[in-house]
């Protein structure tokens, strides 16, 4: 078995220090941002998920380890491998991984972070369990937990349940933060592409109040005319 130490080296080993200032500002590691203190080492998400192949085998203990990690490439390594290896776990250790992802929140902290584990992880777990869970997050007072609210949804979009979706996406509405607002306008978005009747009623009383970037994503594939009729106040 690996240990969170072969990943770091490996990841490490893989760095382009070139890429650090363009990842750096992309995720807002400026003061007083959402990414601020994050640390970079120039890694791109394909890479990554190629390095990581070769370590499924890594306990989750040390998963965990590498979560707590600075760097956001060795964050974003754990939770891939948590993600592959809840594809294939029995009962006990999915549990387990879900567990580990919903006490290291703190450290799943920034948007790319979530959008690549929440829904294969949190919403692949409480699919065929009570629901509560997410809700709570939603109410949360991190900011990563409601995003982690609303993403983990998309697992349920793609098999056509949209009742938490649209009920998570209202305790939301009116967030403050861009990062929440397009997480749920990009969710509303989805289940629009799969049921346009259902977005269309959800919007119906809310398109007025909601907030512009949120409506933005959520219409993002109406038509022209269409998006010009809900974009008026």
């Amino acid at each position: 078995m690996h240990s969170a130490s072969d990943i770091e080296k490996a990841i490490r080993a893989a760095a382009k220090p070139e890429k650090v200032k363009v990842l750096s500002g992309f995720f807002k590691t400026d003061k007083g941002k959402y990414g601020e203190g994050d640390v970079f080492i120039g890694i791109p998400v394909p890479v990554t998920r190629s390095i990581i192949k070769q370590y499924l085998d890594t306990p989750l203990d040390q998963l965990e380890i590498l979560l707590h990690n600075p760097v956001h490439e060795l964050r974003m390594a754990a939770l891939l491998c948590m993600v592959e290896q809840y594809k294939k776990a029995s009962p006990e250790k999915r549990e387990a991984i879900y567990r580990a992802y919903l006490s290291n929140t703190t450290h799943i902290n920034n948007w790319d972070l979530v959008d690549l584990s929440a829904a294969q992880i949190v919403g692949a777990y409480l699919e065929c369990r009570d629901h509560t869970p997410l809700y709570r997050l939603a109410q949360s007072s991190l900011l990563w937990e409601q995003r982690i609210s609303i993403v983990a949804t998309w697992q349920w979009i793609r098999k056509d349940h949209y009742d938490d979706t649209l009920a998570i996406a209202d305790i939301l509405l009116h967030h403050p933060h861009d990062l929440i607002q397009k997480a749920v306008g990009w969710m509303l978005r989805e289940v629009g592409k799969r049921d346009k009747a259902r977005l269309c009623h959800f919007l119906e009383i809310r398109y007025r109040d909601m907030p512009r970037t949120m409506l933005r994503y959520a219409i993002e594939k109406f038509s022209p005319e269409e998006r010009a009729f809900y974009m008026k106040k």
